[in-house]
């Protein structure tokens, strides 16, 4: 599960004409979902989400979570943060999870952070629909999350082997590279 965080003084999400989600001072949250994930990957994110300290006190700067302050959410349904863009010129979107599973999976993120939180400080798009998100920035601070930054390989040993070919060929090029133009000291 993917997430892009972005610290707000207000964000709104407009479909058509009509505003489906606003909130003034706290956090947007553009949410991916991929087809491997699990409850585990939404209780991180949603931790996440609430506990980050990106917010400002007396006591100075980055000391207080959206929770801490009190503050508003705005989660929106976001798979092209799965779109994979390595080969040719097309975003491959196949790691999002499929929406007929997707819907339930951002639902039950959006009531967990409500369960967690405070359900009234939490709004949401509209799950599907071409959406506008307007929003201004506060910092600007934006920060991106992943359930399993460092445990993908990990997870498919098959996957971890083709990571390894893939790095071990970089390097093979790279020395090559470094023989015709080395490396500055």
């Amino acid at each position: 599960m993917r997430a892009v965080l972005q610290r707000v003084t207000q964000a709104s999400v407009t479909v058509g004409d009509r505003i489906v989600g606003s909130i003034g001072s706290g956090i947007c949250v553009l949410v991916g979902i991929s087809q491997d994930d699990t409850q585990d990957d939404m209780e991180y994110i949603a931790r996440k989400v609430l506990g980050l300290r990106i917010f400002d006190t007396s006591s100075g700067m980055w000391k207080a979570s959206v929770q801490d302050a009190k503050l508003e959410i705005l989660c929106v349904s976001q798979f092209t943060l799965y779109g994979k863009t390595t080969k040719g010129m097309k975003p491959d979107f196949h790691s999002a999870m499929k929406s007929d599973r997707s819907r339930q999976f951002f639902d039950d993120f959006v009531a967990l952070l409500g369960r967690s939180y405070c359900p009234e400080k939490i709004q949401t798009g509209e799950f599907g629909a071409m959406m506008q998100v307007a929003l201004v920035n506060d910092g600007p601070v934006t920060l991106q999350l992943d359930s399993r930054k460092f445990s993908y390989d990990a997870q498919d040993p098959d996957q971890a082997a083709k990571a390894a070919a893939k790095l071990a060929a970089k390097e093979q090029r790279r020395s090559k590279f470094d023989k015709v133009i080395p490396p500055s000291a």
